[in-house]
């Protein structure tokens, strides 16, 4: 028998009103990944399928929408959202994506696809806040003492101090790993952030995901679930990690 080559469906951009692109041609669920084809870029546009009307498929880019125009070819990805993930990660700054900001190149060794919509555990499978979290901070300690597992909430006004004491945490908890989620963070602060509240030492065992406030409501959302997969990659390895 002879090797066949399959041929991908592809469909064409027939409409684009705001931040949605209509599609038709293309067989593809809700979730899907697709790829549009920009003439003159070198990359595709990758686009998420986020619904249906009137025979056409409804997607919002990940990324920017320029160059996109009627008849721009699509393929569908064939899978949802996914991104790499590996031990290589502890020290990078990715962006909203899943992808690398901090010019060390792609993540490679034994990176491997995971998927960034995972199902929430089964919540009478969740152990219980047994256990002391030294978050490293002797006056939180001491009057705010957290809880391993525990949700905690850090609320005040601009300048007071969120990011420096999220930098303290991050550099003197008991955690294995750190998981840093910029979401809608202005863009001149993130490197200051990293640089200064978190420092050299925080940054070796963090990871920092960084979907700041210029980037399209969707690559912000898609942030949150990144730094989640992320957090969750390393807690199913047997890993105390703190989001």
């Amino acid at each position: 028998m002879k090797a066949a080559r399959l041929l991908k469906l592809t469909g064409q951009v027939t409409r684009v009103i705001g931040l949605t692109v209509e599609v038709q041609g293309i067989n593809a669920s809700i979730g899907e990944v697709c790829e549009i084809a920009v003439p003159g870029e070198p990359e595709a546009i990758r686009a998420e399928v986020v619904g249906f009307r009137d025979g056409s498929t409804l997607l919002m880019p990940l990324g920017e929408l320029r160059g996109i125009h009627q008849g721009c070819s699509v393929t569908p990805g064939g899978g949802s959202f996914k991104i790499k993930v590996g031990e290589q990660l502890l020290g990078r700054v990715l962006n909203g994506l899943g992808e690398p900001l901090d010019g060390l190149g792609p993540v490679g060794g034994h990176a491997m696809d995971y998927p960034v919509d995972g199902r929430p555990p089964n919540p009478l499978q969740r152990k219980r806040i047994t256990e002391v979290f030294a978050t490293g901070v002797r006056a939180v300690d001491a009057l705010l003492t957290c809880g391993r597992g525990q949700r905690l909430g850090i609320f005040s006004g601009s300048g007071v101090g969120k990011s420096t004491l999220l930098g303290m945490i991050a550099r003197y908890s008991s955690a294995d790993v750190n998981v840093i989620s910029l979401t809608g963070e202005r863009g001149r602060e993130v490197l200051d952030f990293i640089e200064t509240d978190l420092g050299p030492e925080g940054l070796r065992r963090s990871v920092v995901v960084a979907a700041t406030s210029e980037q399209p409501a969707l690559v912000r959302l898609k942030g949150a679930f990144v730094a989640s997969a992320i957090a969750e990659y390393f807690r199913d390895r047997g890993k105390n990690v703190l989001l």
